[in-house]
């Protein structure tokens, strides 16, 4: 059966090109000199990301390959402004990093609810002729075509956003810790690789409080090089504020095993080591008390280490204190990002007005005169309305 877990869609955007401005001269019965009235061109609508936490996969925007926004309407006589294209928000999971499909290069990140980035922005109406009348020029025959769309292909991938991510070798106990500490219910079994897609849970904690706790697939040697489940799910640890490593007790040597987990998240990405550390021993209830005190010595030392067992629920109390304590050190780990701080859109080279000689939302009034470089500039450009009269 087909999963639903989805976090890499790639998507064509495209956003709406502006109306043209409209050249239009009034004509009446008893007004011989009625003058340009030809309105505005509407504006282009822009394809905007938006973070939902109602989605936890990309599962929604599997079969939309596809995404426009609207374009702007014409302008009309009687300075009739054309309608403005209707944005299109594409909603994604909180955790979404965008990439350009083409170039690689990163655009933004939707990291929490209800935030905005504009994608692509919408092409500006041009301008009618009513906007060029002049004393000298009170006639004029010209009007602005609209700015032309924006288009791209995006990558979109999801990387899953937890307090707490499990890290360890199949069979490490990680599925078996997450459904102990918390509602979820991974699966579980007796051979590697049971877990094919990330878990999440919210483990409850003393005074109401609580922690999301992510179990990612198992990690094996070379996982950095694509081995095994590779990449895929490597990258979900990235977004994790605390690491937590699972080595079995049975083991023959945990702290060998320790360190070729920490080498492949450091193959992965180096900024994962600066990430606060736990380890735990797992299955700890097959080790007697003397056994244990043995192990102790052989530990790693720059990070702190608990026993613990998911079936029996051994040393789980501990954990969670340990984890709670460590999460609260780290308070630094994330910084304040607000939704006007994040609006961003992509550069791009679009043809400029070179008629409009005032500032972009300043009166009629204010346009004083337009030269004759300036009107063969608009003459240049496409899709220019004239007329004989």
């Amino acid at each position: 059966m087909e999963s639903n877990f989805v976090d890499y869609v790639k998507i064509y955007c495209r956003s709406g090109k502006g109306g043209k401005g409209s050249m239009h001269l009034r004509r009446e019965k008893y007004n011989p000199y009625g003058g340009p009235d030809g309105g505005d061109g509407g504006k282009g609508g822009s394809i905007i990301l938006r973070g939902n936490h109602n989605y936890w996969t990309l599962l929604h925007l599997r079969y939309q390959r596809h995404v426009y926004a609207e374009h702007g309407g014409n302008g009309g006589r009687d300075k009739c402004h054309g309608t403005d294209g209707k944005d299109m928000y594409i909603d994604v999971p909180c955790g979404t990093v965008v990439y350009d499909a083409e170039t690689g290069k990163f655009i933004c990140d939707i990291s929490f609810d209800k935030q905005e980035v504009v994608l692509l922005k919408g092409g500006r109406g041009g301008l009618g002729n009513f906007q060029f009348r002049t004393a000298t020029n009170q006639a004029p025959r010209y009007a602005q075509p609209g700015e032309p769309m924006q288009e791209m292909t995006v990558i979109l991938e999801l990387k899953l956003l937890a307090d707490v991510g499990l890290v360890g070798f199949p069979n490490a106990g990680k599925s078996t810790l997450l459904s102990a500490l918390s509602s979820a219910k991974p699966k579980i079994a007796n051979y590697p690789f049971t877990t094919m897609e990330p878990s999440l849970g919210i483990v409850s904690y003393r005074d109401n409080q609580s922690f999301v706790m992510a179990d990612i697939p198992g990690i094996i040697e070379g996982a950095s090089e694509g081995k095994g489940l590779g990449l895929r799910f490597l990258r979900h640890i990235e977004r994790n504020s605390l690491l937590l490593f699972m080595v079995p007790g049975e083991t023959d040597d945990i702290k060998k095993e320790y360190e070729i987990l920490l080498n492949e998240l450091r193959q992965f990405n180096p900024e994962m080591l600066d990430k606060h550390r736990v380890l735990a021993i797992t299955k700890s209830d097959l080790l007697d008390d003397e056994l244990i005190e043995m192990l102790k010595d052989t530990l790693p030392t720059d990070l702190p280490t608990v026993f613990i067992s998911a079936v029996s629920g051994m040393g789980l109390n501990s954990l969670k204190d340990l984890l709670w304590k460590e999460l609260n050190a780290e308070s630094n780990k994330l910084q304040d990002i607000t939704s006007e701080d994040t609006l961003v859109h992509r550069d791009k080279d679009m043809t400029r007005f070179e008629a409009e000689i005032h500032a972009e939302g300043a009166d009629v009034e204010e346009i004083d005169s337009v030269s004759e470089e300036e009107i063969d500039d608009i003459e240049e450009l496409d899709d220019f309305e004239y007329t004989d009269d």
